[in-house]
């Protein structure tokens, strides 16, 4: 492993390697990114892959749009052999309250004055759009046409090729262990395979990214969570959109292969790095799942497994670089929506670091900002 390097970036994910491309692409020499296991074995590989715009803070309509354009040109710009897999075939969010009906009327107006094209239907009008849906109970949803769902996998693998291809190296099996500050500066980063000397570094570490800021004798307010998913056996095609109850924090889609990708979050989960799986929430989720969708009762389920949402506490991500430890940089907090805003972020993270002028406002998402009480609060999170 090389002694130094520009710019050091910490997580073999999405958001590490679609950083290490922006950067690259931009003429930075010597980067490296570490991963302490495999490409995508974080909450990359585990996540729903859900790509949506619907949001309720401007913020993350704004990069999950600029996001949706980047995914559409994804496999053209990276020069990708295979296929990112996008397809869009829509989000439909489900309303079973007033409060949460109330809600939606003030997310849809805020989506459609930012130029996100979706609508508010009617009980009739969502089963219209799915067909299989149990109405019973609904008050109403929403449905964006342009939202839907990408391959993490590929999406991740396109970026780290691309990266590669202009000289970024990526490190696998390579874990951080400490780092050295001098004069307030990051120095070097020390890793189980020797140590890096580097004036930059990224942490894009998700759910560790808390740990890893520990390393450098800053706290910063991420924490992990865990999430549950399954997937089913395919069949024949008979869902487009993502289906989505916040009143039951469900989500499931139908991906293009044929089977049902299906999770779940729990009000009550304990901060953990717990990435075990339960019968209960198998349990749990196929009740819930069935009473929305219920054609889905006689498919099997071939396996289920959890990750780590990497909280904020606003659910909305901390980009910035630490007041007390120069060129020490945190691109973390994303609580469950890392995946489908990582295009957009990257630029923007790339173009803080060098100075430019960034393409979407970096200041909203800044560590201050929970100190001075300004919380962007995200409140549609699954």
């Amino acid at each position: 492993m090389q002694k130094t390097s520009s710019i050091v970036i910490i997580g073999g994910g999405v958001m590490g390697c679609a950083l290490a491309y922006q950067l690259a692409r931009r003429g930075v020499k010597d980067i490296v990114v570490l991963e302490k296991e495999y490409l995508t074995s974080g909450a990359t590989g585990r996540c729903g892959a859900g790509v949506r715009q619907q949001w309720a803070t401007e913020t993350n309509c704004l990069l999950a749009k600029e996001s949706v354009r980047m995914f559409e040109n994804m496999n053209e710009e990276l020069g990708y052999s295979k296929d990112i897999e996008f397809k869009q075939k829509g989000y439909l969010l489900l309303a079973y309250t007033d409060a949460q009906w109330n809600q939606f009327k003030k997310n849809v107006k805020l989506q459609q004055s930012l130029g996100i094209p979706v609508e508010m239907v009617d009980p009739q009008g969502a089963k219209d759009i799915v067909p299989h849906l149990n109405i019973e109970g609904l008050i109403g949803a929403t449905y964006c046409g342009t939202d839907g769902h990408a391959n993490p996998f590929h999406v991740t693998y396109a970026y780290a090729e691309a990266a590669r291809k202009l000289g970024v190296k990526i490190e696998t099996y390579t874990e951080v262990i400490g780092f050295e500050v001098e004069k307030g500066k990051v120095k070097k980063v020390k890793t189980n395979k020797g140590d890096i000397y580097a004036p930059i570094v990224v942490n894009c570490a998700g759910a560790h990214s808390g740990e890893i800021a520990k390393m450098v004798g800053e706290e910063i307010p991420v924490y992990p969570e865990r999430h549950q998913a399954l997937v089913t056996e395919p069949v024949e095609s008979m869902q487009d959109p993502m289906v989505i109850s916040f009143h039951h924090h469900i989500y499931c889609q139908q991906v293009p292969h044929g089977s049902f990708v299906m999770g779940m979050g729990d009000p009550n989960e304990p901060t953990s790095f717990n990435q075990k799986s339960s019968w209960q929430f198998l349990e749990e989720v196929a009740q819930k799942v069935v009473n929305i969708l219920p054609p889905l009762k006689d498919i099997r389920v071939v396996r289920q497994w959890a990750g780590l949402y990497d909280m904020s506490p606003d659910a909305n991500p901390i980009i910035d670089e630490l007041v007390r430890v120069k060129g020490f940089y945190t691109v973390a907090g994303f609580s469950g929506h890392g995946f489908m805003v990582a295009p957009i972020t990257g630029v923007m993270v790339a173009q803080m670091i060098l100075g430019e002028q960034t393409v979407l406002p970096v200041k909203p998402f800044g560590i201050d900002r929970f100190s001075r009480g300004e919380y962007l609060l995200e409140h549609s999170v699954v």
